[in-house]
């Protein structure tokens, strides 16, 4: 299939408006960032795609809307950008609302985009692409935005390159589960004595696995197989009973975070959606292939979660009891939560 070039996007974008972008996209065989890329001169501008401008910009705009999302999970929050961490491989924002973990490399294209003929105003957002064409990050206005201060922002921000065509990588292909059974003794071992839940990843990786090929390895108690509806399960539970809890939601180049309790459930069709007024999540169900329980020990005591992962391996969200530091800890009240879960004997 030969891709269209810009002048057929635009008009499929103006007959297909009622599409999601990443859905028409999707119908035209292109990535979302090449969709976007053709509205440039018209509907979007280009801008610089580093986090330490772009984002340390975003957190002189008052409240918006930070948006990160993966194949099959939206994470929406509202709030401030604030405490901005710079660096040069993993950069944070650590705001009371808004909490990110960035990874720079993945930030390589940017678009403001802007719409005059909305109903209420010209449509404004700010989003983020990878070298793949995948969206990384996106920011959106709200009423309490600083809008004069938004369009100073793309304007300082704003790029020589006009050109309504972009030229991506393709994506690789998901791993899946990477497992190497000779380490299993060596993994539980040093699994057993971590000390934070960020040595994680770094172990895994010495002995040359990934996430989910590491739970399928170590098994009980490190992690257990759950049930696919148990995400479901488990965010109807915590909504009930008004557990405050963290929902992670990623890409290569994005790590979303919402910390606080869950109100308001609301399915439709596959979706499962959380619609709060200050977070929205939209979860494919079912996207879910596997759901596991995994612990892992810190030195405040073992941190549980529950975990959603697609059909081809790839992470879909996390779900912890919320435990901050020098702050509440509702990591037992989560925990007793995970205890009612459908838990599997074994994994297909």
């Amino acid at each position: 299939m030969t891709a269209p070039d810009p002048a057929a996007i635009r008009a499929a974008m103006e007959s297909k408006d009622t599409l999601r972008p990443r859905d028409l996209a999707g119908v035209l065989g292109i990535t979302e960032a090449q969709l976007v890329a053709a509205g440039v001169g018209r509907t979007a501008r280009r801008i610089a795609a580093s986090p330490d401008r772009l984002i340390e910009g975003v957190c002189g705009l008052g409240e918006v809307m930070a948006l990160t999302r993966n194949e099959s999970a939206v994470h929406e929050r509202t709030g401030i950008y604030e405490a901005w961490h710079p660096g040069r491989h993993a950069a944070m924002v650590l705001g009371a609302e808004i909490d990110l973990r960035i990874f720079p490399k993945h930030w390589v294209h940017a678009f403001a985009l802007r719409r005059d003929d909305g109903a209420k105003g010209p449509a404004r957002s700010l989003q983020v692409f990878d070298d793949h064409g995948e969206a990384v990050h996106k920011v959106y206005p709200r009423a309490g935005t600083d809008i004069e201060a938004w369009d100073r922002l793309v304007d300082e921000l704003a790029i020589d390159d006009t050109s309504d065509r972009l030229m991506v990588t393709p994506a690789p292909p998901p791993e899946g589960a990477r497992i190497v059974p000779d380490k299993a003794d060596l993994l539980r071992s040093e699994w057993q004595r971590m000390t934070d839940t960020h040595q994680f990843l770094r172990l895994v990786a010495k002995f040359k696995m990934n996430r989910l090929g590491a739970y399928r390895l170590a098994g009980a108690p490190f992690a257990r197989p759950l049930a696919t509806t148990a995400v479901d399960l488990a965010l109807q539970q915590v909504a009930r009973e008004a557990v405050p809890i963290m929902i992670f939601v990623g890409n290569r180049g994005c790590i979303q975070i919402h910390s606080g309790p869950i109100e308001t459930l609301k399915p439709m069709g596959p979706w499962q959606n959380v619609l709060d007024q200050r977070f929205n999540l939209h979860l494919r169900q079912d996207h879910i292939a596997e759901a596991w329980l995994v612990q892992k020990p810190t030195k405040r005591g073992m941190a549980l979660s529950v975990e959603g992962f697609d059909e081809e391996g790839r992470l879909i969200l996390q779900i912890f009891g919320l435990r901050k530091e020098n702050g509440p800890d509702f990591s037992a009240a989560f925990a007793k939560v995970a205890e009612t879960l459908p838990v599997l004997e074994t994994v297909e």
